[in-house]
């Protein structure tokens, strides 16, 4: 059995929220690369949400990195920030506009956690379990014509790096 190599990106960013907004979209756009379209929706409100609280909390500075990784049926996205803080889960009154992220994050994930890094800050994460690869779409194939056997046609696509 051929195991499947790990995927890895990884994003630099100050977390504006323009830039979080194209975050997004690389995540997404990565994640229908790798074939993971299911998963698409969870982690890009993960990072959203990651992103917003580095956005509205980090000090000194809202500079971050992003990281997705696929290793075997699990994906992984992070945010590392350079705030010592660690984030709280509050709860929210019913009419509070904010401070639901990381129950969000909690209840659209596997797992979620945070590793203090000392002076360097803080990372954190949260885990989705990826489909197993025969669960994944794959590229269709297509039936040969022609008393030669013609050439099948490829369909189109992505050019995000992979």
């Amino acid at each position: 059995m051929i195991s499947q190599p790990s995927r890895h990106c990884t994003v630099e960013l100050q977390a504006l929220p323009s830039r979080i907004r194209q975050v997004r979209r690389i995540v997404s756009a990565q994640l229908r690369y790798w074939h993971l379209d299911p998963l698409i929706d969870q982690a890009a409100l993960g990072v959203t949400e990651l992103l917003s609280n580095v956005h509205r909390h980090a000090e000194p500075d809202k500079e971050c990195t992003v990281e997705i990784e696929l290793l075997l049926d699990r994906l992984t996205v992070s945010v590392h920030d350079h705030d010592p803080r660690l984030p709280e889960v509050h709860e929210a009154d019913p009419f509070d506009t904010c401070g639901r992220g990381l129950a969000m994050v909690a209840a659209v994930s596997e797992s979620w956690g945070v590793c203090p890094q000392g002076d360097a800050g803080k990372t954190v994460w949260f885990t989705l379990p990826a489909p197993c690869p025969s669960a994944v779409a794959t590229v269709p194939s297509y039936p040969l014509y022609g008393a030669a056997g013609s050439a099948a046609k490829t369909p189109a696509r992505s050019a995000v790096a992979g």
